[in-house]
């Protein structure tokens, strides 16, 4: 049985900007989402000054709309003062909540400005009703749950209570969000989790195996590249599961793109809150209006339980448009006397174009060739063309017939955006209006707002007299009090209180219905105009909020024979092999110890720590679950398995996949059960430092060789090799060493599980062995060797060199040179 639907589901859009902000608060906007200085996930968006996001909250509140910032990136040390002083200075500038991935900055927050409302972003990675809730118990006001969750799963999360948004409309990321570090490793420290991802997963990619031999399809060339998210034909069964609030991706997008999006999914919404059928052309229209907006093609796959090849965009990563007809043929344009050969007019060429869709004058029309897949064109409409029609258009060169014709930018939609954002107010608030004439007392206006009643505002002013000639009719007042001209408002009910006989000016009562509405606006923005201004966070930092640690302190007081060696292993024999090479702690994936054969019971006498997967969705509770032992040391890596630990008393690690970059982050996560940090391989030297000179008590940990992962994804990446038999278990490809060759040449290797998930890892071996003893001087405690990739041999190299290193650095001498084709990854160089 469903969840009965939110009585007031919220519309989320996104703002990159003013201009889209307005064109998203004149289409409809429940609420817009937008971003502040330097700490959000669109770091290139134009974003906003504080004088321009004031007067865009005013005017937000006034319509009856919502404001999120988003501060959806990891916050270094240096930074949390900074951020924590732009929430606060958001908050008194008109925001109404904060979207926050960082659990450091999350819980400051809450400790400091409690009455500020959070969302917890969906980088947080947060994919089951286990996490939803601890969330909700740390003070949350919203989950923003993974993209990759179907309505099923939201339904039974949604069964908690608390609050959720979901993504409905949009581009998706191919990695689970929160734990993708290809732009990192690869675009020179561009980093996702810091509002600078370079986009790599929308380049083409060649699938090649151990031997180098291509396993690339014709037309699947983007291996890492989804289609957009479209659902506004499940908005009901969304609404139906549970869901709050329906976010619609594009702060990096166009007004014309706001404003046609959030059109669309705002009348489709009305319909199914208004329990009005939407008629078949109705709903051509606004799927029209989004195919004519920004899009790779759309996918309900993660909505609908699957991630196949239905929900990927292999052939292209750009605007995909709306195809609205074909190419008939070509003709050269003429007229080319005079020319010399070399002029590109020579080329130019009259195209006819057949179109089964309307489409209209002025819109940019794509021309493109299956066969000749990367030669396009493109051109604009002539003129307004409807279905079955035909029209020459002038284009650069010859098209062959048989080319499709897509529609990538409609005018109409750029029209309508610029038209609303002429207007002086972007959207008015509907208001019940009550009019007041009895002969002797003052006229009155009272105005309330018809989706808040209790939002009021009322004026009077002149005495009411008997008419001296004609006496005034309540169509009058209507009329008179009806104009409400510049104000935020517009009439939707009157109700006139009139005795006969009245007579009055009726500029008289323009300026009471003049004054009401002042008085009203005032009553919609008391609650901001009442948040104190006290200085919180400024006047009264703390260490961890602040940044402030002594840069040369060496407080953890480690001695290079107290850090431990540990090795991440894929098999009993490499465990034993990593052992006697000098590890002396042993790490496996779940999944590998199963293979191994132990059960539970088992890894406490092996002397291995069982390590929990980056995603914990419902689906995977039956066979992490049981690994979650009171007592027992435990790698976990995300909140849902930090929630079970501290319920059952592990000994639970927190892995790098949940990011640890400042102190605050540290102190939280101790306080709801973390008993050591894997700490993240976006940090650099310097901000290791920063950390373990006042935390090095909690158990820091690097990975000091190993090849990064970069991305987890729920799509299995060897299906781009067009030869899935839909059963992962007997896979063959599976079992291959494949990798994805980008443009650059580097090879970047791809795993994936029973389940069919991918697991994408860094080419390039890192290598910070020669620095182990300024990481034992920052205060780590224990160094790795990832051997996910690793055979045995490589293996007992690798942690020979890690022991030697140590070795150096107890006895004061320096560890060898870095490998050749090594790299020290973000230790140095940092991430944006």
């Amino acid at each position: 049985m469903s969840t009965p639907h939110p009585s007031t589901p919220e519309l989320l859009a996104p703002a990159g900007g003013p201009e889209p902000f307005y064109a998203a608060l004149a289409a409809g906007a429940d609420a817009i989402y937008c971003g502040m200085g330097a700490f959000n996930a669109r770091r290139k968006a134009a974003n906003f000054t504080d004088e321009a996001f004031a007067d865009a909250c005013r005017a937000a509140h006034l319509a009856g709309t919502r404001v999120y910032v988003t501060v959806n990136i990891v916050i270094k040390q240096t930074e949390m003062a900074e951020a924590l002083a732009l929430v606060e200075r958001c908050w008194h500038l008109g925001a109404d909540a904060f979207i926050i991935q960082d659990w450091g900055l999350f819980f400051e927050i809450r400790q400091r400005m409690p009455e500020i409302e959070t969302h917890i972003s969906t980088q947080a990675n947060i994919h089951d009703a286990r996490a939803t809730v601890w969330c909700r118990d740390a003070g949350a006001d919203r989950v923003t749950l993974s993209r990759e969750l179907s309505i099923d799963e939201i339904s039974r999360i949604a069964r908690t209570g608390v609050e959720l948004e979901v993504f409905a409309h949009g581009a998706i990321c191919f990695c689970y969000s929160g734990v993708c570090l290809l732009s990192s490793f690869t675009s020179h420290g561009r980093s996702a989790n810091r509002g600078m991802c370079a986009q790599p997963c929308r380049l083409p990619y060649e699938l090649v195996d151990e031997r180098g031999r291509s396993h690339a399809r014709p037309g699947r060339e983007r291996a890492l590249c989804p289609r957009d998210t479209c659902t506004v034909h499940l908005l009901l069964e969304l609404l139906d599961a549970g869901a709050h609030a329906l976010k619609l991706e594009g702060r990096m997008k166009a007004p014309d793109y706001v404003y046609s999006v959030v059109r669309a999914y705002r009348a489709q919404l009305d319909d199914i809150l208004t329990d009005r059928d939407t008629t078949p052309a109705e709903a051509e229209a606004r799927y029209r209006l989004l195919k004519r907006s920004f899009n790779r093609d759309f996918t309900t796959a993660y909505q609908l339980g699957t991630s196949g090849d239905e929900m990927m965009s292999y052939e292209r990563s750009n605007n995909r448009g709306q195809i609205v007809g074909e190419v008939l043929g070509s003709r050269p344009l003429g007229g080319t006397r005079g020319l010399k050969p070399d002029d590109k007019r020579r080329r130019a060429a009259w195209c006819t174009l057949h179109v089964d869709e309307p489409v209209g004058k002025g819109d940019l029309l794509e021309l493109r060739h299956d066969d000749e897949f990367d030669q396009f064109l493109t051109t604009h409409a002539p003129r307004d063309l409807k279905r079955g029609e035909t029209v020459e258009c002038r284009t650069a060169r010859p098209m062959p017939a048989g080319a499709r014709v897509r529609l990538i930018r409609s005018q109409a939609a750029i029209d309508a955006a610029e038209a609303a954002l002429k207007q002086p107010v972007a959207r008015k608030r509907a208001v019940d209006v009550r009019i007041r004439a009895r002969l002797g007392e003052p006229f009155v206006v009272e105005l309330s707002c018809v989706d808040a009643p209790e939002l009021h505002g009322e004026a009077e002013g002149f005495v009411v007299e008997a008419a001296r000639t004609r006496p005034v009719q309540a169509a009058d007042l209507i009329e008179h009090v009806g104009r409400m001209g510049s104000s935020p408002f517009e009439a939707a009910h009157f109700d006139v209180e009139l005795d006969e006989g009245c007579g009055m000016g009726f500029s008289a009562v323009h300026q009471v219905r003049a004054a009401a509405c002042e008085a009203l606006e005032r009553a919609i923005l008391a609650p901001y105009a009442k948040r104190p201004q006290d200085g919180k966070v400024a006047c009264a930092p703390t260490a961890a909020a602040s940044g402030e640690h002594d840069a040369h302190a060496t407080s953890s007081g480690k001695a290079p024979s107290d850090i431990e060696l540990c090795a991440l292993v894929t098999s009993l024999d490499a465990a034993q092999a990593a052992r006697e090479a000098g590890a002396e702690r042993i790490y496996m994936a779940v999944d590998d110890v199963v293979a191994a054969g132990l059960s539970p019971a088992d890894v406490a006498d092996a002397r291995i720590v069982p390590v929990l997967d980056e995603v914990c969705r419902e689906g995977d509770h039956e066979r992490l679950d049981a690994w979650v032992q009171r007592g027992l040391p435990l790698a976990i890596g995300n909140i849902s398995e930090l929630a079970l630990a501290a319920e059952r008393g592990t000994i639970a690690e927190i892995r790098s996949c949940i990011p640890v970059h400042n102190t605050s982050c540290i102190d939280a996560l101790q306080a709801h059960g973390a008993a050591g940090f894997w700490l993240s391989p976006e940090l650099t030297l310097r901000e290791i430092e920063e950390l373990g000179a006042d935390r090095a008590a909690a158990g820091l940990g690097v990975c000091v060789l190993g090849y990064p992962r970069l991305m987890t994804s729920e799509h299995c990446m060897l299906q781009v090799a067009d030869a899935c038999i839909h059963d992962c278990e007997h896979c063959r490809l599976r079992a291959r060493k494949f990798s994805l060759k980008n443009i650059d040449g580097r090879l970047l290797p791809v795993r994936s599980d029973i389940r069919g998930r991918s697991h994408l890892y860094d080419s390039e071996l890192l290598d910070v062995t020669p620095h182990i003893p300024q990481l034992i001087r920052a205060g780590i405690s224990r160094v790795l060797v990832d051997g996910t990739l690793m055979d045995t041999d490589e293996l007992t190299r690798m942690v020979v060199r890690a022991r030697r290193a140590i070795v150096a650095a107890r006895d004061g001498r320096t560890p060898d040179r870095r490998l050749p084709g090594s790299s020290s990854g973000c230790l140095f160089n940092g991430i944006e």
